[in-house]
């Protein structure tokens, strides 16, 4: 009984230090369970600590972001399949929420984690190549973008490769509802039948990516 308690205390004490006990239980109903098709929302919205990120346009914080629906998407430029991927479905929903008054335009962010080799205006370039609108930023101090990042759930790390480097990263996307909160989350997939490890690349659906946002934004694309 006692190892048992000892147990459940220490349980406890790791889900409420992270910050996540709640949220999982929601997770766990799925986005069916909310209505909604891609995005499965947390059960209340959590503030994100003030940061600054860096643009060609010049600093991201919070106040750039609030008052609209904001998608964070973090990779780098030379990422091989997961960003592009994700780019090109994401600019599919892009295109679908350009029917809405510019006010109320969900708006995705594109963060790079890898800013050794990613320079704010190769970062726009590459970002705009998938869609004008996409807004591109990233931060030189490793510290500040991981806490960042952490706060919003989404891990990177740097992966040696001979003489060069890679960078592995979240593939899931976080919401942040109009005042700066982490309001949910959307996760790729795999293809039907596709097994975890097996090489295939998880996607979106950007119809149901957009069509969720509209829906927050208040009208349908």
């Amino acid at each position: 009984m006692f190892n048992r308690s000892v147990l459940l205390v220490i349980v406890a004490a790791v889900f409420a230090g992270l910050g996540l006990l709640a949220a999982d239980r929601w997770l766990s109903r799925g986005p069916a369970a909310t209505g909604f098709e891609a995005i499965t929302p947390y059960p209340a919205p959590r503030p994100v600590p003030p940061f600054e990120l860096v643009s060609a346009e010049g600093p991201v914080t919070a106040d750039t972001l609030r008052g609209r629906w904001t998608v964070v998407f973090v990779g780098f430029v030379t990422c091989p399949d997961v960003c592009p991927t994700t780019l090109t479905d994401m600019a599919k929903a892009q295109k679908a929420w350009e029917a809405l008054p510019e006010a109320r335009r969900p708006r995705l962010l594109f963060v790079s984690i890898d800013p050794e080799r990613d320079t704010p205006e190769l970062l726009a370039g590459y970002a705009r190549h998938f869609h004008p609108a996409t807004l591109a930023a990233t931060q030189p101090d490793l510290a500040a973008l991981e806490r960042f990042t952490t706060s919003l759930s989404l891990v990177f790390r740097k992966v040696p490769m001979g003489e060069t480097y890679t960078m592995d990263h979240s593939s899931s996307m976080v919401l942040l509802d109009p005042e700066v909160r982490v309001a949910g989350v959307i996760r790729p997939k795999l293809p039907g039948g596709a097994l975890p490890g097996s090489g295939a690349i998880a996607t979106i659906d950007p119809g149901a990516v957009a069509r969720d946002l509209a829906r927050l934004a208040g009208a349908a694309p």
